[in-house]
């Protein structure tokens, strides 16, 4: 839904500023537009394979526009505060998801006629009262929850329709990345202080940037970043660079993607410029060869009974985050998982423990893991000793709608809104 409200703001703001409008209802002191309404309506008739001429479909979707905007009534009264930073950062996410969408910032703005600072300007005043309205929802239903007796009798209405459970598997892993390694991370520094030596004995900052930096956002600019507030970049690197006078060279900077080289070019009031040189650790062959080894000299003591699985987990895993659990992942369904892992998984049995394997998290991260099926738990009817966490989410969920709908209720009864069709 919030995909959706993202494309939709920006579109129906613009369509409608190019088109003669009519106005199909009124909330409080906001209007809905005829060519917002029938952009919606077109929107999902085709996500749904509907005809948006239907007379009800056109009806339903002006009723959940006019539902956004009493939302909004609702949050001024309660005088829920956003600020312009948090506008900011909504901002920037629907953005750079458009970019995403399109393919690249220039086809974006070829595709709406405008550079991205006036599509900014443009979606800013919704996109605030989009969030004061979130923010509404949140304060008023954020922590509704339900006692085991309200799943319970949730489970007893809806049991027959909640269908078959696709079969799950409970598991855990070891995680191990070959750039964390502190020889790789001593190689690497190494390197960083070679070229800060060079830059010290006069090297060009600008032609070392275009060789050896691994930031390929800057290095074709001899690593110039631009002006730059508080904010954009990582606190380390911030703390370094807002401290240089102009044309000050930092020492090695450490940051979560590497080591850099701060030169200060020059500042504006609370903006920088400044260029750098950003060395990234790599995985090489050997310290690769080394996760796997490791890996699999850890496997060898879990089923030699020198320690548990879990054991090893919290002291050596570097996924920090399942380490604390002792390596535990949760429980899937197989579409949920990896590929490389179902794999893996489909051949094992309760208790197994897999032998190393590369994973990649993302385009620019991957290591490798021992993975513990924990349990597998076949396809099934939806029941609460197997499936409680997830028929509990539903039964929050239910019960949030119903509290919604009754307070939406209230919110008709009490602020001004009138059809115009």
């Amino acid at each position: 839904m919030k995909k959706f409200i993202i494309v939709f703001l920006l579109t129906t703001q613009i369509y409608s500023q190019q088109i003669l409008d009519k106005i199909v209802a009124v909330v409080d002191n906001e209007i809905i537009l005829k060519s917002e309404l029938e952009f919606r309506a077109n929107y999902e008739a085709i996500q749904r394979n509907l005809n948006p001429s239907d007379s009800s479909l056109l009806k339903n979707i002006l009723m959940q526009m006019i539902e956004e905007k009493l939302l909004y009534a609702q949050a001024e009264l309660d005088s829920i505060v956003v600020t312009d930073d948090q506008v900011k950062s909504q901002l920037d996410y629907q953005i750079n998801y458009f970019i995403q969408q399109y393919g690249s910032q220039e086809k974006l703005e070829q595709v709406y006629g405008m550079p991205v600072e006036k599509i900014k300007r443009v979606l800013r005043e919704d996109t605030r009262k989009n969030l004061m309205a979130q923010m509404l929802q949140q304060k008023k239903f954020g922590n509704v929850q339900v006692t085991r007796k309200e799943v319970e009798d949730f489970y007893d209405i809806y049991k027959d329709s909640l269908g078959i459970v696709p079969e799950k598997f409970e598991i855990a892993h070891i995680f191990q990345n070959p750039k964390t390694g502190e020889r790789t991370r001593k190689k690497t520094l190494e390197f960083a202080n070679k070229i800060l030596d060079s830059l010290k004995k006069g090297a060009d900052f600008a032609e070392l940037a275009k060789k050896f930096s691994d930031d390929p956002g800057s290095a074709a600019q001899g690593g110039d970043l631009g002006f730059v507030k508080r904010g954009v970049f990582y606190p380390e690197f911030e703390a370094v660079a807002f401290s240089l006078a102009p044309n000050q060279i930092s020492g090695i900077v450490e940051s979560p993607v590497g080591f850099h080289i701060i030169q200060m070019l020059e500042r504006r009031g609370e903006a920088i410029r400044t260029r750098h040189i950003l060395i990234k650790m790599k995985a090489d062959n050997e310290s690769e060869l080394k996760a796997i080894e490791f890996l699999n000299e850890i496997r060898d003591s879990i089923l030699s009974g020198k320690n548990t699985f879990e054991y090893y987990a919290k002291k050596y895993s570097d996924d920090k985050e399942s380490a604390k659990y002792g390596g535990n992942l949760g429980i899937f369904e197989a579409s949920q998982l990896d590929k490389s892992i179902i794999d893996q998984v489909y051949k094992m049995k309760e208790g197994d423990i897999s032998f190393p394997k590369r994973i990649d998290l993302d385009k620019n991260t991957f290591g490798y893991h021992i993975i513990k099926l924990i349990k597998r738990i076949p396809q099934h009817k939806a029941n609460l000793e197997l499936d409680y966490n997830e028929i509990k989410r539903l039964a929050e969920y239910y019960k949030k709608q119903k509290l919604y709908k009754d307070w939406m209720n209230e919110l008709k009864q009490k602020i001004y809104w009138e059809i115009r069709l």
